[in-house]
């Protein structure tokens, strides 16, 4: 820094400042407030850890989250924040004004569990049973949705215990339905965007944060720009002829068409779509034909997901899955009703955002404890605020440290688990985080 003063004042001021306000990095607080931030941290784990297992042991599936956003709810009122329900169906807002005026962050924590049977053996493990499209199904935290919850009440509880030095408001988000809203009914982010959930005050930017399981507990990974795909659902319906599975001649068989279909639509990406440039998935998920074993039904219908990372290859794959599937219909005399559904965009982390708040991370984490990694082909809803206001998305790990990778059990399965202190570094990301986009210049 230059002044256009003479030295001795420039010596004068330069000392004045060093013992008035520690300098600032990557828009850093003052060295006391990231210092209590960080102890204030640490001291939620109990209540951290107690809010996790309870939601654990009462998933409830999207657009159903009564009872967790009641618990939220609670705990924001008994914070003094002021706080919104019925967002986006079940969804909880809070927020925390600052005791000087300013910009307005947001953080946000899905709520939703899937339709799974936990076989994890822990204590708290889900035992509820519910529906899903029709069918018996347990349900279970089997992404981590419960500890993201948790850690962002915890850092409700950190923030307003620092709330006369913020200079700006806070607004928390606990979104549900994140996994997903059923067929045709529009739910998640993008419903809390639609019905406002950045506006009234307007979000300058937001910050989100999701464990991950194979990651070492004390690691946060990040991505500048495109850093998960965007995904679509697609169901393709055979209309075929039934008959008795002895005369088969007498069919026009929707099973042997709808396997056929499921195998070429493996070749879109590996023979379709240039992989040099971008990468891409087409996944069948469901199968559905027939009641009984020895009668040929008049329909079969399979129904899967499409990630891409552009546009571009978006496009590509729907015309692909629906030139396909009518092609293989046709050719088998059957008919084919194809449905692609897009779901979300790309979760693209602003590369202003993500390179102002590098510092915090590495000073939160430690330097090399932050990674940049590669794009994944799992998507996040977290995209459709990412799409109204510059966004983050970080990944916080969640394994315990020394265990190999290939050995845990992957997210949205029946066995998954993560290590518990991992959350204390959740909380204080979050809350720094947000102090620091606040109080930056």
């Amino acid at each position: 820094m230059t002044y256009a003063t003479p030295i001795a004042l420039a010596a004068l001021t330069l000392s004045l400042a060093a013992t008035a306000a520690p300098p600032k990095i990557g828009g850093a607080p003052n060295a006391a407030l990231d210092a209590r931030i960080a102890t204030l941290a640490a001291a939620e784990q109990a209540k951290v850890v107690a809010w996790r297992r309870d939601l654990h042991e009462h998933p409830e599936l999207g657009n159903e989250e009564t009872r967790t956003a009641q618990l939220i709810a609670t705990q924001l009122k008994s914070l003094g924040l002021e706080v919104h329900t019925g967002v986006g169906r079940t969804g909880v807002v809070g927020i925390l004004k600052g005791g000087k005026p300013g910009r307005v962050v947001a953080l946000r924590a899905d709520m939703d569990g899937l339709p799974l049977t936990e076989t994890t053996g822990l204590a708290f493990a889900s035992t509820v049973k519910s529906t899903y499209l029709g069918q018996p199904v347990g349900v279970m935290h089997a992404c981590g949705h419960d500890t993201h919850v948790a850690m962002l009440l915890g850092a409700a509880e950190v923030l307003s215990q620092v709330q006369k030095d913020l200079p700006g408001t806070v607004k928390f988000i606990f979104q549900p339905a994140e996994e997903g809203s059923l067929p045709g009914v529009v739910g998640g982010a993008k419903l809390m965007v639609q019905e406002g959930v950045l506006e009234n005050p307007k979000v300058d930017a937001i910050f989100g944060l999701h464990i991950w399981a194979s990651a070492p507990v004390g690691q946060l990974q990040y991505r500048p720009q495109g850093e998960m795909a965007s995904s679509d659902r697609f169901t393709v319906k055979v209309i075929g002829k039934g008959s008795h599975g002895a005369k088969p001649w007498s069919s026009v068989d929707p099973v042997v068409t709808a396997a056929e279909i499921i195998t070429a639509l493996q070749t879109i990406v590996s023979r379709q779509l240039d992989l040099t440039q971008d990468a891409a998935v087409v996944t069948v998920g469901t199968v559905q034909a027939g009641v009984r074993y020895n009668i040929i039904p008049p329909d079969a219908t399979l129904s899967g997901t499409i990630r891409a990372f552009s546009p571009k290859t978006q496009e590509q794959i729907w015309a692909a899955i629906k030139r396909t599937a009518n092609g293989i219909a046709a050719a088998n005399g059957a008919t084919a009703e194809v449905g692609i559904e897009p779901y979300v965009p790309v979760t693209y982390n602003d590369p202003a955002l993500t390179a102002r708040m590098l510092p915090t991370m590495q000073r939160t984490a430690g330097a090399s404890n932050v990674v940049e990694i590669k794009a994944t082909t799992g998507a996040e809803d977290f995209a459709f605020y990412q799409e109204k206001v510059p966004g983050l998305f970080v990944f916080l790990g969640g394994m315990t440290p020394g265990t190999d990778p290939s050995t845990v059990a992957d997210h949205h399965t029946a066995g998954f688990r993560v290590d518990e202190s991992a959350f204390p570094l959740g909380v204080k990301t979050l809350a720094t985080l947000a102090a620091d986009y606040l109080t930056g210049k």
